[in-house]
């Protein structure tokens, strides 16, 4: 079972000592999904609305820590757009079922809705 969040990232260089062109660039970063039901699984739902990020400004903190970015002076996240849940069958299922157990979290009438809510259309089922 895997899945993973799919975003790209724009990186802005602007280092105190030199100069560098271009000071620009996009990269894709992905984060692993958290089993459904456990810790950290709900990070569609609090990071998504309708297949973008939430909160991007909050976006772009959390993926320099998880890049590494956090502390190096002169770097920084200038940009994100979530792109896909690339995903296996057996997480997509999993997820549906974790869902579906506790549907009034979602303040929904169905799996599928909640999918739509927080994912929008940019779901990829691979094998």
């Amino acid at each position: 079972m895997e899945a993973a969040y799919v975003f790209r990232v724009a990186v802005r260089l602007d280092p105190t000592d030199a100069a560098v062109d271009p000071d620009r660039f996009e990269t894709t970063m992905e984060l692993a999904a958290s089993e459904p039901g456990t810790d950290g699984w709900l990070f569609f739902r609090d990071r998504l609305w309708r297949g973008e990020i939430g909160d991007e400004p909050a976006f772009r903190r959390l993926a320099a820590e998880r890049l590494g970015l956090a502390s190096a002076a002169g770097v920084e996240v200038a940009a994100a757009d979530f792109r896909e849940l690339r995903t296996d069958e057996a997480y997509l299922d999993a997820l549906k079922d974790a869902i579906a157990a506790d549907l009034n979290r979602f303040n929904a009438d169905s799996v599928d809705e909640v999918l739509r809510k927080y994912l929008g259309s940019s779901v990829h089922v691979r094998n």
